[in-house]
């Protein structure tokens, strides 16, 4: 096993790397779920909580690399619903276990960057499971 020096093992890697891979996971499903909206404003808003999540991707990528001095390699860590009800009831559950996620993340942080980072993405995914739930309940009617 070969070490980087220049780079300290910080005990919120992992962590990072599995928020990349949700975040990852969830610009994926977030597409596919867009194409199953029954609606322009539905879409629209999906596709909008998807480009959160593309920045979210990208601040985190960023964090991983400069904790690790390596690229994370990232994975789809759920599959999606193929269904637009389930899709929502998946991404309403999702988002809630994310925002505590992140939370936790944010406290176990030292550096302010990273804390802050997570702790604005967990009020994103706060606001993403709002969403979610309101297209939920249009749906019920």
């Amino acid at each position: 096993m070969s070490y980087n020096l220049f780079y300290r093992v910080d005990p919120i890697l992992d962590d990072v790397a599995k928020a990349i891979n949700g975040e990852y996971s969830a610009i994926s499903c977030y597409e596919q779920l867009a194409k199953l909206a029954p609606n322009a404003e539905e879409r629209e808003q999906i596709l909008e909580i998807r480009n959160d999540e593309i920045k979210h991707f990208h601040t985190f990528s960023h964090i991983y690399t400069s904790l690790s001095g390596r690229q994370p390699t990232p994975h789809i860590s759920e599959p999606c619903p193929s269904e637009y009800v389930a899709g929502l009831n998946f991404a309403i559950k999702d988002e809630q276990n994310t925002v505590d996620f992140y939370l936790e993340i944010s406290d176990k942080a030292t550096d302010p960057f990273v804390k802050e980072a997570f702790k604005r993405a967990a009020a994103d995914e706060q606001n993403h499971a709002v969403w979610f739930l309101y297209f939920l309940t249009r749906e019920k009617r």
